[in-house]
């Protein structure tokens, strides 16, 4: 195995986890700024108000995305292991 297929197996597998992440990052980055300008309009500063719907948005996001995630994950390690011979040089 040559130094670039490892480069490339690890870039595939960071630019996969980047894609993986960013869905979920997204939905957290706009469930925290609509909890917080609904806490700055109602002047609610209680701590948990914010948690627990980020918290429900969260687990929103990971049941609807789940299907995708693990067909992403599915298929990478699929390519990754199927031409195994490749790697074994």
């Amino acid at each position: 195995m040559t130094p670039e297929m490892v480069v490339e197996i690890v870039r595939n597998a960071l630019l996969l986890a980047f894609w993986l992440a960013a869905p979920l990052l997204l939905i957290g980055f706009v469930a925290g700024v609509a909890i917080s300008l609904v806490q700055i309009v109602t002047s609610i500063q209680d701590s948990a108000f914010g948690t627990v719907p980020r918290l429900a948005a969260f687990l929103a996001g990971m049941l609807l995305l789940m299907p995708w995630m693990l067909q992403k994950i599915v298929g990478y390690t699929v390519a990754l292991l199927g031409d195994f011979s490749r790697y074994a040089r």
